[in-house]
């Protein structure tokens, strides 16, 4: 039967069944009036409208229940054809979840209540009272064979999964309370099969995504999740839990799942999640009850939970999975602790880069040059199949003669949100052109860039990824006093690898609160390791310093914080680069771990003129300026560029150029800003005039 011949079958078997449940109602009615059908009882209380005795009330009130509650229609209960295939929603509802005849009868009765109005009608005649124009338990059980008192019960069916719902009114007893079905319920029986509004709230669909092609290694997690939930288990739930810092991959593989188990995946976030404890058990009892009525899979998104044992939202969760008889997908980014009950763990990691290296390469060979740029792209950006295939789509549809620098920045625009709010990006300007360092420091610099580009065919294609037991990231660290070069370095490598640059705020990161410096740092490390990028710590020296003799918990934790530190540096698959002006301060264990260590020094007297050479834009009107004698001043390349700075904006101001006693001057000012000693005899002679170019007074 094809769901279009269902939905037919189904309106027909409803129709059928509603007019079954009148002439159930009528003849109830007859029976109870000597087998005359009454009028429709007038409007308001049957006290304010009761009529003297008569003959007919008489021999009604001598009547027993036995006498009244049997009559007799042209079936017993509601007939459901049992050649149906599938059978109608009332009874797909009666089998999944095991209900007798009777119950059924009483189910129906209370969905014909919210579908034909001309069912109240008759309820009220029932009663005997227009006020009790609603269904009943003590109706239910007159009106219907095979009446069970045990319907009423909570363990029941009906009111266990809240098919039927008791209005109750204090000056009413149970049997006499109105009864009502919800409206999934009422929607069920019509052949709508939609998610519990009061969970619609709560879920969202995880529909599955148009290419739903994973890699070998994240099929085998779906392979053996599939297996654990499709196990028969006598009814027992099963919690997976999946672990680690890419939600994006967790919510594929739950998919995944869901399509390879033939159910519909729902997302419900435990933030979402209400807080008091009996709100959480009717969540529960819902959610297993659309498990039953259609098959489901719950994912439940705990990622940015960061502490199980302590946080509400973690508490609420915890109690859901443990309220719940049905399978379970849980998403954290930390493995919960174990404990009774404890989910079976499991590890999500991205793509492996030869996975990824092999969809880069089927997405690039309609692009010039796509085979040498894919090792380069899979080496930088850590990208789930489907985003790599989605970015080389929509490049190649644009047709863009660089459409291989267009994918390379449009990977590093796909990464970067996760990273902005954390950490401050660093427009980068410098190129190798406008840096003055000493030969070795240069060819150390080279050597950095080097190796980041080199990571691929050392690690995988040499295997060298195979027989380290640290991480494969590069780090380095910058020493040398301020301004002397250390973050024009930075900004140079950046430039040189095409690659954003950001400036990690200490401020923002460390927390005087015990743990939360580690929690800090794990969610910068996580949102940066896809992308790779460039990490600058400035002043590192303040989070890096020597770990500390342990005298109180304190210093534990502060001492915890450094080793997981010197854990995520090196795990850490881009660069991290940190700045120091007191290389001395640093912990030696954590500066013997570091790949590169490049000392800036003071720059000589050839490097200061170079320096000087480079410190004006191209456009700035100069005139001569004597480089040798500006190069004797021994002044640091930032020293240098803020003198140059000044003495622009002193030009600027009186509209002419630059000049040698305005540089001077600019210079002094410098000098004594940072209290360093100024020989008077050496800007004497120019003084006068550079002050007057300042200040524009004679």
């Amino acid at each position: 039967m094809t769901p279009e011949q269902w939905e037919r079958a189904n309106a027909q078997f409803l129709t059928d069944a509603l007019a079954w449940l009148r002439e159930r109602l009528e003849a109830y009615i007859k029976a109870m009036h000597g087998g005359r059908m009454p009028e429709a009882p007038a409007t308001g209380s049957s006290s304010e409208k009761a009529s003297p005795p008569s003959k007919t009330r008489t021999t009604r009130a001598k009547k027993t229940s036995a006498q009244v509650a049997a009559p007799k229609s042209s079936s017993d209960h509601v007939p459901i054809d049992a050649k149906m295939s599938p059978p109608p929603g009332l009874g797909i509802l009666g089998q999944r979840f095991a209900m007798t005849p009777f119950e059924l009868d009483v189910l129906l009765l209370c969905v014909g209540f919210e579908l034909d109005t001309r069912i109240a009608g008759l309820c009220a005649r029932a009663h005997d009272d227009p006020s009790r124009a609603y269904p009943t338990f003590a109706l239910a059980l007159t009106l219907f064979d095979d009446a069970s008192w045990d319907v009423t019960s909570l363990e029941r069916p009906l009111r266990r999964w809240q098919f039927v719902e008791v209005e109750r009114r204090t000056t009413l007893p149970l049997a006499l309370s109105p009864l009502r079905s919800d409206a999934r319920t009422v929607d069920f029986v019509k052949g709508f099969n939609r998610l519990d509004e009061r969970l619609a709230t709560l879920a969202v669909s995880l529909t599955p995504a148009a290419d739903g092609a994973l890699p070998p290694s994240q099929n085998a997690l779906v392979d053996r999740v599939a297996l654990a939930f499709g196990q028969d288990k006598s009814n027992a739930a099963t919690t997976i839990q999946l672990v680690g810092p890419d939600a994006e991959v967790k919510l594929q593989i739950a998919r995944a799942v869901a399509e390879r188990l033939d159910r519909d995946a729902w997302r419900v976030k435990a933030a979402w999640l209400p807080s008091a404890p009996a709100d959480i058990d009717d969540i529960a009892k819902l959610w297993q009850r659309e498990t039953l009525l259609s098959p489901m899979l719950l994912v439940l998104d705990a990622q940015d939970v960061n502490d199980d044992r302590e946080m509400e939202v973690a508490r609420a969760a915890r109690r859901l999975l443990a309220r719940l008889v049905t399978d379970a997908l849980l998403m954290t980014r930390l493995a919960w602790q174990a404990g009774e009950g404890s989910p079976l763990a499991l590890d999500v990691a991205p793509a492996t880069p030869s996975e990824q290296l092999e969809a880069w390469e089927r997405a690039l060979k309609p692009v010039s040059g796509g085979s040498a740029l894919a090792p380069q792209l899979a080496a930088q950006f850590s990208l789930d199949i489907q985003t790599i295939e989605r970015i080389a789509s929509a490049i190649i549809a644009e047709k863009s003669k660089n459409a291989a620098g267009r994918i390379w920045e449009e990977c590093c625009f796909v990464l970067r949100p996760a990273l902005d709010t954390l950490a401050q990006r660093i427009t980068v300007k410098s190129s190798w052109d406008d840096i003055v360092l000493p030969a070795e420091q240069d060819a150390q610099l080279h050597q950095i860039a080097s190796q980041v580009r080199g990571r691929y065919t050392v690690y995988e294609e040499w295997g060298f990824a195979q027989r380290m037991s640290r991480g494969l990231g590069i780090s380095a660290l910058f020493a040398g006093d301020s301004g002397t070069g250390k973050t024009m370095a930075a900004e140079v490598l950046a430039n040189e690898l095409d690659l954003p640059l950001y400036r990690i705020d200490l401020s923002a990161v460390v927390s005087k609160y015990i743990g939360e410096t580690e929690k800090n740092l794990r969610t910068l490390f996580d949102a940066a390791d896809a992308g790779g990028f460039i990490l600058f710590f400035d002043e590192a020296d303040a989070l890096f310093g020597k770990r500390s003799e342990v005298r109180d918990s304190h210093d534990r934790y502060a001492n915890i914080e450094v080793n997981y530190l010197l854990q995520r540096i090196e795990a850490y698959r881009g660069l991290a680069i940190l700045a120091t002006n007191a290389k001395a301060s640093l912990d030696a264990a954590f500066v013997r771990r570091l790949r590169f260590i490049v000392n800036f020094p003071h720059p000589s007297q050839a490097d200061r003129k170079r320096i000087w050479e480079k410190s004006f834009a191209p456009k700035t009107p100069l005139e001569e300026l004597d480089l040798d004698r500006l190069a004797r001043f021994n002044a640091t390349g930032g020293i240098i560029h803020s003198a140059s700075l000044g003495a622009a904006f002193a030009a600027a101001a009186n509209g002419g150029i630059v000049t040698m006693p305005l540089v001077l001057t600019a210079l002094k000012a410098e000098y004594r800003k940072l209290n360093r000693p100024v020989n008077e005899a050496e800007f004497q002679a120019t003084e006068a005039a550079g002050f007057k170019a300042l200040t524009g007074k004679p």
